[in-house]
């Protein structure tokens, strides 16, 4: 699987035709304690940039955006049950939605691993 990021700290994991998307730690990191997730219908259409999801925590809500177009054919419901699993696993089983690209074109503005790192570093 190959992962990407944003500048707003999603990020969007491809495995074949899908792509999970969620915060990163960094992101849940700056957020505290994670304590309601709002996540969107199966079936919704996102363009890049739209907003995908809501975080709230204990300091503060927060959208979550659509790293990348696509439908959402899943999300992930536990959160709903266990918003902290967002500050447990943000990059892991802490993921908001899955999409089916309909724009892969739009992963080559996205960040690496490697240069998301050091854009955090700057901050």
């Amino acid at each position: 699987m190959t992962s990407y990021f944003t500048r707003d700290h999603e990020w969007v994991r491809i495995d074949g035709d899908a792509a999970y998307v969620g915060i990163t730690d960094y992101a849940q990191s700056q957020l505290g304690d994670v304590v309601y997730v709002e996540l969107p219908a199966v079936g919704k259409t996102f363009a890049k940039g739209d907003d995908a999801a809501v975080v709230e925590s204990v300091k503060a809500a927060s959208d979550v955006y659509a790293p990348v177009s696509g439908v959402v054919v899943a999300v992930n419901d536990a959160l709903e049950k266990s918003p902290a699993m967002i500050n447990d696993a943000a990059e892991g089983d802490g993921w908001f939605l899955k999409l089916t690209l309909t724009e892969p074109s739009e992963l080559d503005g996205l960040m690496d691993e490697a240069a998301y790192r050091a854009f955090v570093e700057t901050l």
